[in-house]
């Protein structure tokens, strides 16, 4: 069970969802309407990888094997296959997002207001 200043898995996540929906504020709702399953997925890909990363950190890169009497010898955890699959999706579904994003709007200076500009 989490700790008491420690997030729950759910709520990370939703706080994930409102960080990316905040992100795309400016997008049009059916748009978003559209893509909120990709967020959905986003937020909880980063998070699951943020545990994974942990458990990588405790756990190491490598896992000793054994396959009958002789053939022995270490190989990637399979922690570590799971986050680079992950971190391949993410990236793959961030690019995604931010295809549809709007082009931020640049804020006017003071000076290009008097101008004119």
């Amino acid at each position: 069970m989490a700790r008491k200043n420690e997030l729950s898995k759910e709520e990370k996540i939703k706080r994930e969802k409102a960080r990316i929906k905040r992100a795309l504020s400016d997008l049009d709702k059916n748009k978003l309407a559209v893509v909120s399953p990709l967020i959905d997925t986003v937020a909880f890909t980063a998070v699951s990888i943020e545990e994974l990363q942990q458990q990588i950190n405790e756990n190491g890169y490598t896992v000793e094997y054994k396959n009958g009497e002789n053939q022995f010898g270490t190989k990637q955890s399979d922690e570590v296959k799971t986050l680079l699959a992950m971190q391949k999706n993410l990236t793959a579904a961030i690019k995604t997002l931010a295809d549809i994003a709007p082009a931020s709007k640049s804020k006017k200076s003071r000076l290009q207001e008097l101008r004119g500009e």
